[in-house]
């Protein structure tokens, strides 16, 4: 499965433009996840192409809004099957408050 859409991509440059030139807030517009329990929200892409800004939780009990590399993520495989990370086709974009309030009350992305 391909990780981003040109579509998708798209909307996560704009959201950098728009973060960057006004500091303002941008929708989480892009849900990643694998493993058992491991889950990028994604927010922004940078003019790079490939490191990507949101709210990360790899399953150790706490999350953080940092970066990532699109690339090194779509080498991840997990263990014993192999299987690699994959993109929530039917994710609908809201805020990163939205998701951090949805995701505490439910007992995942612990920490945030």
């Amino acid at each position: 499965m391909k990780l981003i859409t040109k579509v998708i991509q798209t909307k996560l440059e704009n959201n950098y433009k728009v973060a960057s030139e006004t500091g303002e807030y941008v929708p989480v517009v892009l849900k990643l996840f694998g493993g058992s329990n491991k889950t990028w929200l994604i927010t922004e892409m940078e003019p790079d192409g490939d490191t990507l800004r949101g709210l990360c939780d790899i399953g150790m009990g706490c999350c953080e809004y940092g970066t990532v590399s699109l690339s090194q993520l779509a080498q991840v495989r997990f263990k014993p099957f192999g299987l690699g990370i994959e993109r929530d086709r039917y994710f609908q974009e809201n805020t990163v408050q939205y998701f951090r309030n949805y995701y505490n009350e439910n007992g995942t992305l612990n920490g945030c």
